[in-house]
């Protein structure tokens, strides 16, 4: 008893009606409903807070003063890795009681409810939220941000271009509401524009201390066709593919990769330095200042063609040194010819320095000088009178060009074909490409140009026809060409003569016409103009006209007026005539003499 001597009564306890048993009737219900009030009162799609009172991989258990506990599953805090025990959350009721008694309660619909004015208050204020990066999707990632999905365009992740947006899934980042469409409720957010505003203090810092020549350390942040950008901290600029070596690059990819830290130098930059002018090879010595203090004219030289054109092809013979051969310098030739008959880019070649200027960094090479020129001592290999097969380059109304080997040409004039056939134009002879025999006639040094001919290769046949078609004498032809003037006629004893309508007067009093072979008598043979004078009326006439007296004044003309005149030319303008009436005007003139 001594141990409840200090417990004091219940003050107002009813001590009768417990001993009778009547206050356990009464005070069921009371006792119920006083239990019941002390509990929240917690109507269904009711938006409450509840506390975190334990969590795990799968679910989250929160209290909100019900008479139990709600369960939410642990994927709708995703967006909040750094969730724990205690912590305040807002959470919609679903349903009081489902078929186990569980209270089933949703974070994920209470943030939804709430969101889109939080998002909204989030993108006046310019308050950094915090969201879970979902998925990727064309052109950017879905981001979950107060339970909402936003669009988190590729560009505005980080102010680096992203090559994997992969290694984003998953992470829960800091953002920036950037736009909301009102009326279909999306969200833009950005990541970049958080890290902007750090970056817009150094770019300004940078930018306010930044003159030409200085050096800076950046990062490749992207390569293109025509140059490198690269990141100074905040500022881009962009190193011309000709500013990144002293050599020729046709592939930045082949100088620099992406992320590579480099040293670059400020060229130049506009008033607002908006684009700046990076070097990366302005960084090193000019190339043409290590270049060997030896190297002369004349030397020989090894490289490699980087740029060929008609006119020439350029030879690095080093790193940023280069050279032109002129087409002209490629071959003896005096034919000016493309510069790619010769070598192509790549190829390794040797040459000759020809001029060498270090002050404006110059330099013009050769490659036929590796050859001797075949002028040299032309007069050793070509003499006069000498006989060689050339080769038919190409025909001009006045002979025949050919080539005897590279860089010597020589000239067959159209006289010098034929001993016998005349030639009207240099293609009924030959043809390009077709080789033809010449010899030398004639050198010419000093314009590199040699006088050939054809028909020396052969006797002069006139030599002999000289003996043969004396004056007088009578041989057998064939009229081969009929014209207004005249016509030619083959000889069989070989040449050709001419003879004028009047002496084509056959004896029944009809003209000679193509094809006939008749008897000519020689009138004229002149071995310089390789012309023969015929007639075929004086094989039957001569015989009529001895029966005839006569005349005084044939009497008195001498003996040789009977021959015909001298024509210049077979084919020649003016027409013979009357031969007779020549011969008389020639008499009277020698007797006035």
């Amino acid at each position: 008893m001594s141990n409840f001597k200090n417990v004091q009564p219940l003050e107002g306890f009813n001590w009768e009606e417990f001993e009778n048993g009547t206050m356990g009737e009464t005070s069921q219900e009371e006792l119920a409903k006083a239990y019941d009030e002390t509990l929240n009162k917690v109507s269904e799609h009711q938006v409450v807070e509840g506390r975190v009172i334990s969590f795990d991989k799968k679910e989250v258990v929160v209290n909100i003063g019900y008479k139990s506990d709600g369960i939410i599953p642990a994927s709708e805090f995703r967006y909040n890795p750094d969730l724990k025990v205690g912590d305040i959350v807002e959470v919609y009721v679903e349903n009081q009681e489902d078929k186990k008694g569980q209270l089933i309660l949703s974070h994920k619909k209470a943030r939804l409810s709430k969101s889109w004015e939080r998002v909204n208050a989030a993108l006046d204020n310019e308050e950094v939220i915090t969201g879970y990066i979902k998925c990727r999707t064309k052109g950017g990632m879905i981001v979950d941000v107060f339970g909402i999905e936003a669009f988190l365009p590729g560009s505005q992740i980080d102010v680096h271009p992203i090559r994997d947006y992969d290694v984003f899934v998953g992470k829960t980042m800091e953002f920036k509401v950037v736009k909301i469409n009102q009326e279909f409720r999306n969200v833009v957010v950005s990541h970049k524009a958080l890290i902007e505003a750090e970056l817009e203090a150094q770019k300004k810092e940078i930018i306010s201390k930044m003159e030409k020549g200085q050096i800076y350390e950046g990062t490749v942040k992207n390569i293109t066709t025509y140059g490198v950008f690269v990141d100074l901290g905040g500022v881009d600029g962009l190193i011309h593919i000709t500013d990144l070596s002293w050599g020729r690059v046709s592939d930045p990819h082949e100088v620099v990769e992406l992320d590579q830290k480099i040293n670059v130098v400020i060229l130049d930059f506009d008033d607002e330095k908006k684009r700046i002018a990076l070097g990366l090879k302005q960084l090193t010595p000019h190339p043409w200042d290590a270049l060997d203090e030896n190297l002369k004219v004349g030397d020989h030289v090894k490289g490699k063609v980087v740029v060929i054109a008609d006119y020439g092809a350029f030879v690095e013979i080093a790193p940023g040194v280069e050279g032109l051969i002129h087409v002209s310098e490629m071959s003896w030739s005096q034919h000016l010819r493309s510069a790619q008959e010769f070598m192509h880019v790549g190829d390794e070649v040797e040459a000759v320095i020809l001029t060498l200027d270090r002050n404006e960094r110059k330099m013009s090479l050769g490659i036929k000088q590796l050859k001797e020129d075949p002028w040299e001592n032309i007069e050793e290999k070509y003499p006069l009178g000498s006989k060689h097969t050339a080769k038919v380059r190409n025909f001009t109304n006045f002979g025949i060009f050919v080539e005897l080997e590279e860089g010597v040409d020589g000239l067959i004039h159209i006289s010098d074909l034929s001993w016998t056939k005349k030639v009207k134009h240099p293609s009924e002879f030959t043809q390009v490409g077709s080789p033809i025999e010449v010899m030398v006639l004639e050198i010419d040094k000093e314009n590199r140009r040699l006088s050939l001919g054809h028909k020396q290769l052969e006797d002069n046949p006139w030599d002999t026809y000289e003996t043969i078609y004396t004056p007088g004498s009578v041989h057998v032809g064939k009229i081969t060409e009929s014209m207004d003037k005249g016509a030619v006629i083959a000889l069989n004893e070989g040449g050709e003569g001419f003879a004028t309508p009047k002496h084509l007067v056959k004896e029944d009093g009809t003209q000679a016409q193509q094809g006939e072979e008749l008897p000519f008598k020689v009138i004229e043979f002149v071995k310089e103009t390789k012309r023969i004078i015929l007639s075929h009326s004086r094989t039957f006439e001569e015989g009529k006209e001895e029966k005839k007296p006569r005349t005084a004044a044939r009497r008195q003309a001498p003996k040789a007026t009977e021959e015909a005149p001298t024509i210049n030319n077979v084919t020649a303008s003016t027409t013979l005539g009357d031969l007779d009436a020549l011969a008389a005007l020639k008499a009277k003139m020698e007797k006035g003499e």
